[in-house]
């Protein structure tokens, strides 16, 4: 049992309260954290992220989402094929790069989705309104208890869950978070409904190939992925709930703001 087994069992929570809520799978917190706080290699700790994301943590979470309406098998199943299609090619290109190399451009990576999630230009908007707009002028606002489900062809799906793989092997992300905001921004899916078919692609073992090719390079940690990935099934279902009874947007904001300055911290080489 690793010495660090009830901080990483609280990592898994966070990680999986987190992905419940947003459809991540949860490397993006694990990932930043085992460097940060634990003083893993970027490798080590992207392949003892993938180890942990490799069992059907969300399996709780997608049955509560499936239960409300919101979930969709055929869309989940093409994003798990393309996961597991491309995603050692990211597990390769990690390996290949110097370790604070990989570190930076992790850093840039969770800027980026940092920034996605924060949403400046909504919150701006968000404050203008609520500054110069009394209430009972406020437009309605639409209600997220109806999934929507747009048509897209199929080989769209596919070809997200191809790029999704890149990202999941390279930096130990289960590519809900390449998923997720590409669905809702550009495909126009429900918040809601996202996040059930990104972590329903997730329960597959979409990152044996990369967990693979980490372990043929000696990188690879298995007790220290079992706490983490107990954590993450409890979580996950604690997110869901969370998701489907509140609105989220608040949290995601906060949650962006964290990995927005992680990132920064990343760039600088602290």
């Amino acid at each position: 049992m690793p010495e660090d087994f009830v901080l990483l069992l609280i990592l898994g929570l966070v990680a999986g309260l987190l992905s419940g809520m947003f459809g991540i799978g949860g490397g993006i917190v694990i990932v930043p954290a085992l460097i940060t706080f634990l003083a893993f290699s970027p490798v080590h700790a992207i392949s003892t992220s993938l180890v942990a994301l490799l069992l059907p943590v969300g399996i709780f979470a997608v049955m509560a989402y499936h239960r409300a309406g919101h979930f969709n098998w055929r869309a989940s199943g093409l994003l798990a094929l393309g996961i597991a299609s491309t995603v050692w090619i990211g597990a390769r290109l990690a390996l290949s790069l110097p370790s604070d190399t990989l570190k930076q451009i992790y850093g840039v990576f969770l800027i980026v989705m940092g920034w996605r999630f924060l949403q400046p230009r909504k919150l701006w908007q968000e404050y203008r309104v609520s500054s110069f707009t009394t209430p009972a002028s406020l437009p309605a606002t639409p209600s997220d208890s109806a999934p929507a489900t747009p048509f897209t062809q199929w080989y769209i799906i596919l070809i997200l869950g191809l790029v999704a793989g890149v990202a999941s092997g390279l930096f130990g992300v289960g590519g809900g978070i390449i998923i997720v905001p590409i669905l809702v921004g550009l495909l126009q899916y429900e918040q809601k409904r996202a996040t059930a078919i990104s972590l329903g692609a997730l329960l597959l073992p979409v990152g044996l190939p990369a967990v693979i090719t980490y372990y043929e390079a000696g990188e690879l940690d298995i007790p220290t992925a079992i706490p983490v990935a107990l954590g993450l099934v409890i979580g996950a279902l604690g997110g869901a709930k969370i998701a489907l009874g509140l609105p989220s947007a608040r949290i995601r904001q906060l949650y962006g703001i964290f990995i927005l300055l992680i990132g920064i911290r990343f760039v600088l080489g602290y």
